[in-house]
């Protein structure tokens, strides 16, 4: 079995490292060539639309998929022609685009903050009378990680946002005061039959996720695996897909969904029967999925911009390393370290040490 992969980030990296024991072979297409993934694989390099790499891609995979969810709509169309692509090209158009993506929550019944679309300035002094103070305006598309994205907390803050997004058609949501931010992680394999992890409770500093802790048993459990399994239905999902969520009073409501292994699912590789990297696998190749039950108690810490030394890492007990191989960079996600603990108190003292160790080198 061959799986090709749009993209040989980090995210790639895990998916290989999961299904290299699965006797499954890779290739890559990245257009650099220091990207993290290219030992695990062949590489080829180039555009991610270049029509001769893009054909070799096709015809040399039993099927492909991707670890960001930018690539351009009509690369995915093209290889779904051509071969097997998971997740789809209608799952991938539907979250490239924030206002197509929070109409269709809305018609599966699945809340959302208040947003409008916004096309000028003038349509965005128009909506803020309804959407209301404070709001985050957004690009439709390509936002990520915090990027194309800015907060209004008064009329004052109108026009160097619009002027940030560059005029691109965008979207204003009403800022939530949420309780916490979780996410459900959920997999769909190709028969349909549909697992879930336990929810990831979230934390964001800059935009950019900085922990994320797996929580057994929580109450908004049964909620956010209707909203997803609607949504995995919707779009005939097959793969991994995560989606993030408000809890609010109570209430979820849908932020966004990534139709991809997820950040917030690293914790997986030490702190669940099965990875999601290794369950994204058997879905899109259409293997029985594997369990999805918690090993202990788990947790996971990225850092941010730049990274500790390995050594100081593990000193902290019950601790895993995952280092990228990616350069220092201001924002740059280039290492993350998963916890899994035998008590949530014991999860709470070794999270304390691992954040105040991402801390020292956090440049974002």
């Amino acid at each position: 079995m061959k799986v090709g992969i749009l993209g040989a980030g980090q995210l790639a990296k895990m998916i290989a490292l999961a299904g290299i024991p699965l006797g499954v072979d890779f290739i890559f297409l990245d257009p650099s060539a220091d990207a993290c993934a290219n030992p695990l694989g062949q590489h080829l390099l180039g555009d991610y639309n270049d029509p001769q790499l893009l054909a070799e891609l096709a015809e040399r995979s039993d099927v492909v998929t991707y670890e960001f969810e930018n690539v351009p709509a009509d690369v995915a169309d093209y290889l779904s022609s051509h071969t097997q692509v998971y997740p789809s090209p209608k799952a991938l158009a539907v979250a490239q685009d924030r206002l197509i993506e929070k109409t269709f929550f809305n018609d599966l019944g699945i809340p959302t903050p208040a947003y409008a679309a916004v096309d000028s300035f003038e349509s965005l002094e128009r909506v803020m009378s309804d959407i209301g103070w404070p709001a985050i305006l957004k690009s439709r598309t390509q936002g990520y990680d915090g990027k194309g994205q800015s907060v209004l907390k008064s009329t004052d803050d109108l026009p160097a946002a619009w002027a940030l997004l560059g005029g691109v058609p965008a979207i204003v949501e009403a800022f939530v005061p949420f309780d916490r931010e979780v996410s459900i992680i959920a997999v769909r394999n190709t028969s349909g039959s549909i697992v879930f992890y336990p929810l990831s409770e979230n934390l964001h500093r800059g935009g950019i996720l900085r922990v994320s802790v797996s929580l057994a048993a929580d109450p908004m459990q049964q909620k956010a695996e209707a909203y997803v399994s609607d949504l995995l239905e919707a779009l005939d999902y097959v793969g991994v897909i995560a989606l993030e969520l408000f809890e609010i009073n109570g209430q979820l409501l849908a932020n966004e969904f990534a139709p991809r292994v997820h950040n917030s699912g690293h914790w997986t590789i030490e702190g669940a029967e099965t990875s999601q990297f290794e369950n994204h696998l058997r879905a899109i190749l259409d293997l029985p999925l594997g369990a999805t039950t918690p090993i202990g108690k788990a947790a996971m810490v990225n850092f941010i911009g730049g990274q500790p030394a390995v050594e100081e890492i593990l000193a902290i007990p019950q601790t895993h390393a995952h280092i990228y191989g990616k350069s220092p960079r201001k924002g740059r996600k280039v290492a993350h370290a998963t916890i899994r603990a035998e008590s949530p108190n014991q999860l709470d003292g070794l999270l304390k040490q691992l954040t105040a160790l991402a801390d020292q080198v956090d440049d974002y």
